[in-house]
């Protein structure tokens, strides 16, 4: 099986499940004129994390990493009534395109745009009592993804749902002497999910027109 076939996979879901959306259409487009880089989640998965918003019932969200704008569309359209969605984002270029992205989209009364390293914004949330969250899902840098991990677990309750994106590296995350900071930061995540006991949680492999990734989904079992 071929990268070609994969995508080519990923159109004919898309084409058969997704259905057009403008908004989402013109943060892609927007964020590839802006120059972002091409790492936001494929139309399929925004629209699973959409679904598994829908199932949670969210009515708060936290989002760590928000690039253009385009998995926190597919999120926070699924919020309940009066819902809102923390997304956390670095890089003031990536922020200025996200808000343009999510305001035309109709939800910058339902998103709050933090600039800044999530690393020092998220002991903030915890401060100010923005939690719990009943979803959260981290798509930041993969080397500080076992700190994201343990603030998502500060800021969730029973029953929230913690998903985690990039988490097999084209197959890299198997490779323990590997000395990339991203597989091992995935790799160091794992251990902190394997050895945590308030959470079930497990890993899918999946091939796509963005590669051959995964990511880790645990659900919070224990307050």
């Amino acid at each position: 099986m071929s990268q070609e076939r994969w995508a080519a996979v990923d159109r004919y879901i898309t084409d058969l499940l997704v259905q057009p959306d403008p908004a989402l259409e013109a943060a892609l487009k927007d964020s590839v004129k802006a120059g972002l880089p091409p790492i936001n989640v494929s139309p399929p998965q925004g629209k699973l994390l959409h679904i598994l918003a829908k199932m949670q019932g969210a009515r708060r969200i936290l989002e760590v990493g928000t690039l253009g704008g385009y998995s926190t569309i597919w999120l926070a359209s699924a919020l309940s009534r009066g819902g809102k969605l923390i997304t956390l984002e670095v890089d003031p270029r990536h922020a200025e395109i996200a808000r343009k992205n999510i305001g035309r989209a109709g939800l910058t009364k339902a998103v709050e745009v933090r600039l800044g390293n999530a690393l020092d914004t998220l002991p903030k949330l915890v401060s100010e009592g923005r939690g719990p969250f009943d979803l959260v899902f981290i798509d930041a840098d993969k080397p500080s993804n076992p700190e994201y991990f343990a603030w998502a677990l500060k800021l969730s309750r029973k029953g929230t749902l913690i998903v985690v994106d990039n988490v097999v590296r084209d197959g890299a995350v198997v490779d323990a002497k590997s000395r990339d900071a991203s597989v091992r930061g995935v790799r160091r995540l794992n251990q902190v999910i394997a050895a945590e006991k308030r959470v079930v949680a497990t890993t899918i492999q999946t091939v796509s027109a963005k590669g051959y990734d995964g990511f880790a989904v645990a659900l919070v079992v224990v307050d």
